[in-house]
């Protein structure tokens, strides 16, 4: 029998402590669905389909993820994916509440869907999407906190995003 995981997240960006839990999981799993979830809460940088596409580029020569991305609830989506069980990825003692909290959530939606929670290698402990976009938008490397593909996205995406910034608050305060 086919161990199928679903990975779900924003995924904005990619980091390398969400390829920390996959390299491992993947040990653990046959197969894992790395699913970007569409989340109208956040304020996101990447379009969906623009994650999906990295996240892809990233794993192009694994048969062992597929990519995907799906909207509503996530034991849905599992149970559209025929599996049971959900992987879930925590970096300190602060994730575990909140991970817990839908975990709990999702078993009394679905009493037959399992959670993994796996912990990140110490080293990505720090990793955060906001320090990754506060970083790069202010100039600085996160070579070593993404993918290389995902790092040259960012860069174009925020220093444009800057860039269009710094000329409207030119032309604000030549006004």
């Amino acid at each position: 029998m086919k161990r199928t995981a679903v990975y779900p997240g924003s995924f904005d960006p990619f980091t390398n402590g969400h390829l920390n839990i996959i390299n491992r999981a993947m040990k653990v799993f046959d197969k894992i669905i790395v699913s970007v979830a569409h989340n109208v809460s956040k304020k996101t940088i990447f379009t969906i389909e623009e994650r999906v596409d990295l996240i892809k580029k990233i794993f192009k020569d694994n048969p062992q993820i597929e990519v995907d991305s799906f909207h509503g609830l996530l034991v849905e989506y599992a149970k559209l994916k025929k599996t049971n069980i959900l992987l879930r990825g925590m970096r300190s003692v602060s994730d575990f509440e909140y991970e817990m909290q839908m975990a709990i959530a999702n078993k009394t939606l679905n009493p037959d869907l399992e959670t993994v929670f796996m912990v990140t290698d110490s080293n990505y402990t720090y990793i955060s999407s906001s320090l990754i976009k506060e970083i790069v938008t202010l100039g600085g490397s996160a070579r070593h906190l993404v993918p290389e593909v995902v790092e040259k996205k960012l860069v174009q995406k925020l220093q444009k995003k800057q860039g269009d910034s710094s000329t409207h608050e030119t032309r604000k305060q030549g006004s």
